[in-house]
């Protein structure tokens, strides 16, 4: 029998080993799985789900648990989302704003400060991570990198492919002729140079998030000077990406590698 990778979104994983809050709506949590030693850094990881209320963080429960065992110190982000009260614009994004900024103090307060923050994500997640990560490095953050995992990294080339029947349309309220100002400020590919070392991971078979926003996304961003990566795969899909049982979860631990070696060296 075929392995389906949409399984991991129905997986269940260990609990966490905290909950943390980070503002005053239900969904302003973050759990926090920790390494069994030395830590590598904080990844701060964004789910998926086109943003949408019906898929939360809890399917990332074992790709956050599989990095901490790598010897990460891992937190997974809930945010308001698309189809519940607040959800969308602007509140999405001021949700993955505050999460940012207030939930590795919180780690810090209560597990240690970390050697570096990762930010991270999948899919819509991974949009939601380059976009956070302008603004952070842009207020002087002191980011280690982006790692983004099929991320929808190009909110124009999204709309206009229709990805999950009007998954970009329900974010930003409407059409980028409607609302051109929210493009600008919500799209990674408005935003460039980022200024933050990028690592994007993609597979060839993923019909989710077709493979060429990331080539079109990465080009673009080499060449406003911003340091990017691009780890493309045959035969790996939308899901395998997340799922530490795919073959592809070692490429995408060396993905996370990149950005935490002991000493930094070049991308490449």
């Amino acid at each position: 029998m075929a392995r389906n990778s949409r399984s991991i979104l129905s997986r269940p994983a260990p609990p966490p080993d905290l909950t943390v809050v980070y503002g005053d709506h239900p969904d302003h949590v973050a759990d926090i799985r920790r390494a069994p030693g030395p830590s590598k850094g904080l990844v701060v990881f964004f789910h998926g789900g086109f943003w949408r209320h019906a898929y939360d963080r809890s399917h990332v429960g074992p790709l956050a648990t599989a990095l901490a065992a790598d010897g990460f110190m891992v937190a997974t982000p809930e945010y308001r989302r698309t189809g519940a009260k607040g959800g969308g614009w602007p509140g999405t994004f001021d949700d993955v704003a505050a999460a940012v900024r207030r939930v590795p103090p919180l780690v810090a307060d209560a597990l240690g400060p970390q050697p570096r923050v990762i930010l991270a994500g999948h899919s819509a997640g991974g949009h939601l991570a380059l976009w956070a990560a302008a603004g952070l490095v842009r207020d002087g953050f002191p980011l280690a990198g982006v790692v983004g995992l099929a991320p929808v990294a190009d909110l124009r080339e999204a709309y206009r492919l229709d990805l999950d029947g009007g998954a970009v349309a329900a974010l930003l309220g409407g059409a980028p002729g409607e609302y051109p100002d929210r493009y600008d400020v919500a799209d990674p590919a408005s935003l460039l140079p980022i200024r933050a070392r990028q690592v994007l991971c993609h597979g060839s078979r993923d019909v989710q998030v077709p493979v060429e926003i990331s080539i079109r996304y990465a080009a673009a961003a080499r060449n406003a000077g911003d340091d990017v990566v691009l780890r493309q795969w045959a035969d790996v899909d939308h899901f395998d990406l997340i799922d530490p049982e795919s073959l592809a979860w070692p490429d995408v631990l060396a993905a996370f590698a990149l950005l935490a070696p002991p000493e930094p060296r070049p991308l490449g």
